[in-house]
Formats: structure tokens, C-alpha cells, sequence
């Protein structure tokens, strides 16, 4: 803490919570349906991309069509690391109008272009938007979620990520059926911009969070910001109890955290935290980018599904994986973190196992495999959901954007070489020794990875954010007890 920050008369404040014992309201909806959308546009990007209806238009080799994806994620990258930041420091309304809006430009371009340049820039343009919005929406949903719903919500909301890949399947299949490959793509790249019209006015009424308000010397406006939704809630004819005394947070201005105390914080105050946050990332993420970027030619090389029919499989996987935050989300605020995210890392790790040797003995079909792997990703994508929730939830307000973005950046890093390796081990399809030995490796790394969340998991069910994580800003009174 700087001199000019030890010197500041600090606040006391009932912000956190009175955000906390507010009932579930239409306020609480508005939020999930503003920012939820975030993860339906990723979804549905990838999907968009993954048909690659372009290559035709533009001759694109194998290899360009990769890099036409593999751009997209490193403007994911990037723009988690820039944005990430400046949620930390200017607030979480401007951040997550600004990535919105950088995420309309560049979507809405790619449908514009004409040639393979302007297609990359666009779609890197568009990678940035959604990674920022990766940072200010998770850190502005856990800040305005009453605790006890906490879990639940977030889950979900990082769930629909499926729901937009499951729209961007039909989209696909629809547009390619009704337009020529050429209007085909654009009009499927226009499809995430409409959307987010629509949802970019809904955000304008989504207030900034009161938590950072507060934490960067402006009570005033905290309180009046939770003044309006309280008033929105007693308009409906709900009662308030009264809050606590005792609950009362004493804060002052906290400044912009330096890069040094941002490392003390990741690895001298919290190297417990960091161990189980970049375990949850990376073995979700190395998971899902082995099955999802393999699932196609595994169909296609090893059970002769057509190009033209994968997308029929897709959808089922799609759908199971949006199911799983959707019906287990809640459980994760009842049963509570650590038991769950073991659970579901664990299950979905042995239901894995136990179909790769069910497909080295030659026992699976298209449709039974897709099933298996439905029945895993039903329990992995409530896991990986999880890890963003862990991630947000277990560091201080002052860093929380930060944390997300490095972390989504390291599990992103890790994931990135799935692809490669269990293409290597498909090999020319004459096999399947080779890739049966990858889907066990697989199903240990989620294993792993549920394993180290029992052991050093944070039981962060129904508690205050402030509880879980002490605010940089906060202060211990001289008089306090």
C-alpha cells in the first residue's frame, strides 16, 4: 500500500453487502441476458469457422483454413491480456460495451471481405473483442450476483457457449442450403452482429458493479447505484431485511496495482490459488481442444461419416455440453465447489476412459461413440464452466480481471497443443492404438485436474466475494474489535 493510500480517511460501507441479500429479481435476469451473450458469440464464431465455407471463395489451402481459426484465438489472447487490465482499472461497464462493440467491427467486416488478408485482420479484430469480454463479464457477473446464486449463474452463462456452436450448426447447415457457398459464410458472419445489437442495447441499463465503484473512491455512487435496485426490488412489492451492522467493509481508494505486487499476489499470497487456477484452466482446456478440433476426422477417418453429415454428430455433442452447466450448475451452490468440480473432472475423465478401449476393441459406431462423448462433455463442460467461476471468485476485486485474462491466456497456450498432437496420433486413420493411447491421456489429465481442485479448492459456496478474497483496499479499523 502507497503512503497517499495509507493516508486516506477510509469508508465504511454495507455495499457488498446489501448486494448479497438481494433476492433473485428481473435486475438479476437483465444481468444474465446482457452479459451472458458473450459466450454464445464465441460459440457460435467457432462453429462459423469451423465450416469454412470461405476456403471455396477464397482457394484457401488446408493449412490457411487453420490459420484462419488460430488468428481468432490470438486475438482471444491478446485481447484478454489488454482488456483484462483495463476492466482492473477504468470499471466493468465501459469494458464490456467497449469488447462488444470491437466484436460487432470485426464480425460484422469478415462478412465484407474480399480477399484472405482482410478475412484474418477481421477475424483477429473480432478474437480481441470476445477475449476481452472473457475478463469484464465474468468479473461483472460474480460482482452483481447475490453470493448464493453465484455459482449457479456463472456456470451457466459459460455453459452457453454451446448454445451459440448448437446455432451456429443450424446456421450453417441452413445458409449453405439456401445461398451459394459465396453469401453462404457472409451471411453467417452477420448473424453474431444482429445478435449483438440487440444485446449491446440491453447492457446500456446494466449499471457498473458497486463493489469496484466502491474500491476506487466512489461510495457515493456505489451506494446509489444499489439505492436503484433496491428501489426496483421494493417496487415489486418485495421486502428488504435489514443489513447488518457487523457486515460493514471499511475501504479506501486502492491505486493501480503494480506489475510486481501483481506477481506477489499470484505467487507469494496466493500460490495455492494459482496452483489450482491454472490447473482447472489448462486440463479443461487441453480436454476440450483434443475431442472438439478432432471430433471431425475421427468421424470421418474412422467411421467414414461424409463432410456433409459430421455437422448432424456435432449438434448432439453441442447440446449435451450446453446441458451439463445447465442441470448441475445449481449443485455447485448446494453440494458446494470442491466436491462438484471433483465430481465432474473425475466422471468425465472415467466415462472417457472407458471408451477408448471400447474404440480400440472396435466395439463403437458413429452414433455410440458421439454418445460417450456426450455423456463425458455433459460433466466436463460443467467442470470447465467452473474453472472460470474458481478463477474469478478466489482473488482480490482489485486483480480479479487480470487474473481471469492471464489465466485464460495460459490455459489457452496449453490447450493450442492438443490439436496438434492428436492429429499426429490419428495419423493416416490405420490405427487406433495411437489415439486410444491419447484419449487415456486425456481422461488422466481431467482426472488430474479434479483431483488437485478436492485437495486445494476453496469451499466458496454462498460466501461474499469480500469473504472468500479480502479486497486490496479493504483496511482493519484502529477501534475494531
Amino acid at each position: 500500500m502507497t503512503a497517499s493510500a495509507q493516508e486516506q480517511a477510509p469508508v465504511i460501507s454495507l455495499v457488498p453487502a446489501r448486494m448479497d441479500r438481494l433476492p433473485w429479481t428481473r435486475f438479476h435476469w437483465s444481468v444474465v441476458m446482457g452479459l451472458g451473450v458473450s459466450w454464445i458469440l464465441d460459440g457460435l464464431e467457432i462453429q462459423l469457422v469451423s465450416a469454412g465455407g470461405f476456403a471455396t471463395t477464397f482457394h484457401m489451402s488446408a493449412s490457411q483454413v487453420g490459420f484462419t481459426a488460430t488468428v481468432y484465438l490470438i486475438g482471444q489472447v491478446l485481447g484478454a491480456l489488454i482488456f483484462g487490465r483495463m476492466t482492473d482499472s477504468i470499471g466493468r461497464k465501459r469494458l464490456f460495451i467497449l469488447t462488444l462493440a470491437i466484436y460487432l467491427a470485426g464480425s460484422g467486416l469478415a462478412g465484407f471481405s474480399f480477399n484472405i488478408t482482410m478475412l484474418w485482420l477481421f477475424r483477429f479484430i473480432a478474437g480481441m473483442g470476445i477475449g476481452g469480454e472473457y475478463t469484464a463479464i465474468n468479473s461483472a457477473i460474480d460482482e452483481l450476483i447475490p453470493s448464493r446464486y453465484r455459482g449457479r449463474v456463472d456456470i451457466a452463462v459459460n455453459g452457453t457457449y454451446w448454445g451459440g456452436a448448437a446455432i451456429g450448426a443450424v446456421a450453417t447447415i441452413a445458409t449453405q442450403n439456401l445461398f451459394s457457398t459465396n453469401w453462404a459464410w457472409r451471411i453467417g458472419f452477420f448473424i453474431g452482429p444482429v445478435l449483438g445489437l440487440i444485446i449491446i442495447y440491453l447492457r446500456r441499463s446494466i449499471p457498473e458493479s458497486p463493489r469496484w465503484l466502491l474500491t476506487h473512491g466512489r461510495a457515493a455512487e456505489a451506494d446509489r447505484t444499489v439505492d436503484e435496485i433496491e428501489a426496483r426490488v421494493r417496487s415489486r412489492g418485495v421486502q428488504l431485511p435489514p443489513v447488518p451492522q457487523e457486515k460493514a467493509m471499511a475501504v479506501i481508494d486502492y491505486p493501480r496495482v503494480p506489475l510486481g505486487q501483481l506477481v506477489h499476489i499470484f505467487v507469494r499470497q496466493y500460490p495455492r490459488r494459482t496452483i489450482l487456477g491454472l490447473t482447472m484452466m489448462i486440463t479443461q482446456s487441453f480436454l476440450y481442444n483434443a475431442i472438439f478440433f478432432s471430433q471431425g476426422n475421427v468421424l470421418k477417418g474412422f467411421y467414414g461419416i461424409s463432410e456433409a453429415n459430421v455437422g448432424y454428430f456435432f449438434f448432439p455433442f453441442a447440446i449435451g455440453n450446453l446441458a451439463g452447466p445447465l442441470v448441475l450448475g445449481h449443485l455447485f451452490d448446494t453440494i458446494g465447489r470442491r466436491k462438484m468440480i471433483f465430481a465432474t473432472y473425475l466422471i468425465s475423465g472415467l466415462v472417457l476412459a472407458v471408451s477408448a478401449f471400447l474404440f480400440q476393441a472396435g466395439l463403437l459406431n458413429a452414433t455410440t461413440q458421439t454418445i460417450f462423448w456426450c455423456v463425458s462433455f455433459f460433466f466436463a463442460s460443467a467442470g470447465a464452466s467452473s474453472a472460470y467461476l474458481t478463477v474469478s471468485e478466489i482473488f482480490p476485486l482489485e486483480v480479479r480481471g487480470q487474473a481471469i485474462s492471464y489465466f485464460f491466456c495460459i490455459g489457452q497456450a496449453a490447450g493450442a497443443t492438443a490439436p496438434v498432437i492428436y492429429g499426429a496420433l490419428m495419423g493416416d486413420f490405420s490405427s487406433r492404438g495411437p489415439l486410444t493411447i491419447g484419449y487415456l491421456i486425456g481422461a488422466a489429465v481431467m482426472i488430474i485436474g479434479g483431483v488437485v481442485a478436492l485437495a486445494l479448492g476453496i469451499n466458496a459456496e454462498g460466501q461474499s466475494l469480500e469473504d472468500v478474497a479480502d479486497p486490496l483496499s479493504k483496511v482493519t479499523l484502529p477501534n475494531a474489535a
